[in-house]
């Protein structure tokens, strides 16, 4: 039997990279998969056409799907999006707050309209619809489960980066929190944290070889991840196979958090 057969999931950001893969994955598992997206008017064709694109591969598993539009960083937005969702379905099983985008900036030159703007996505979005699961969760009983998707650098310091790696830490706290806070409820909160992944917010470095090269180097398994290593993770933590894990981060990033610059000895104690 599949492990999400019937369930019903709603991926936030789930157009394009992680989040299009997990649904994917989530249908091979049996679920209906809602796909949450939203871009700026100059990519909206684009991003609708992949959304759609998945949206059909859903189909064709047999699974229910649907498309839903909306700023994860608006509070109407969400509200909306999870009406929508119910609306259409009844009952939400499954959040993925996968949504997230990053800006590349020295500190000292971020402005606060970029850093306001990752953080509202990133952070402020996960809140908003962890909140609004929780509640739905509440209301009808038996509990449920919220993935959120973060990032190595939830730990490891990246600079130029400063917006994008402070919105995963509080991920992670968040995330750590709702395990705590609703554990007597039965809804289990977890996070995945993948390392250096092909995905089009990484085609700075993903696509040109000699920054991929770089970015590999420091990757003890020696090559970056895939979307649907990560989307496998998600599936796991989704499934009753997962029932006594919460509150907790999985790294799925080819050992890159064991710092590869000590795979052999050079301190002075070795």
């Amino acid at each position: 039997m599949k492990r999400l057969e019937g369930k019903n999931v709603l991926i936030t950001g789930g157009s394009t990279g992680i989040g299009r893969a997990t649904a994917i994955r989530f249908a091979d598992e049996g679920a209906n998969v809602a796909i949450n997206y939203h871009s700026s008017a100059r990519e909206a064709e684009i991003t609708l056409a992949e959304a759609q694109k998945t949206c059909s591969i859903i189909r064709e598993k047999g699974c229910g799907e649907m498309l839903v539009q909306g700023d994860v960083a608006s509070e109407e937005d969400v509200k909306r999006i999870f009406a929508e969702v119910l609306g259409a379905w009844g009952r939400l099983d499954i959040l993925v707050n996968n949504a997230g985008i990053q800006v590349k900036s020295p500190t000292h030159e971020t402005t606060m309209g970029a850093y306001d703007r990752v953080l509202a996505v990133n952070l402020r979005g996960a809140f908003l619809c962890a909140r609004e699961a929780v509640r739905h969760f509440l209301d009808r009983g038996g509990g449920g489960v919220i993935l959120n998707n973060t990032s190595i650098h939830e730990t490891v310091p990246k600079p130029y980066y400063a917006s994008y790696a402070v919105s995963k830490a509080g991920i992670r706290a968040l995330g750590r929190i709702l395990a705590l806070e609703y554990a007597g409820q039965g809804i289990r909160v977890n996070t995945v944290a993948p390392g250096a992944v092909v995905t089009p917010i990484n085609r700075e470095w993903a696509d040109d070889p000699a920054k991929r090269a770089l970015v590999e180097a420091h990757i003890p398994m020696g090559r970056a991840g895939d979307p649907e290593e990560i989307a496998g993770v998600f599936a796991f933590l989704a499934s009753d196979e997962a029932a006594y894990i919460t509150g907790q981060t999985i790294y799925v990033d080819g050992g890159l958090t064991l710092y590869a610059d000590f795979r052999t000895p050079w301190s002075s104690g070795s």
